[in-house]
């Protein structure tokens, strides 16, 4: 049987993707259609400008699709001189 059957990834879109495959991410994570969680970045950001903070921090924090880490771990990495797998 295969072991990864029901675990699921927090990792960045690449199909569902309109900037950076944040909010697809996370609706197939959550099960929600990307659109809505698109919506919601839409109000947090009207109502405070928290949406786009929001948004920065989990595209720095969420691997993409198929990558080993995140944008932060790389430029951390980068800063340190050691050799990043982006």
């Amino acid at each position: 049987m295969n072991e990864n059957f029901g675990k699921k990834s927090f990792r960045r879109s690449k199909s569902q993707r309109v900037l950076t495959g944040v909010c697809g991410g996370i609706g197939a994570f959550t099960g929600v259609d990307a659109n809505i969680v698109r919506l919601a970045f839409a109000v947090f950001t009207l109502l405070g400008g928290s949406g786009i903070l929001l948004y920065l921090i989990a595209w720095l924090l969420m691997p993409e699709e198929g990558a080993q880490s995140s944008v932060l771990e790389h430029i951390i990495r980068n800063f340190q001189g050691k050799e990043s797998k982006l």
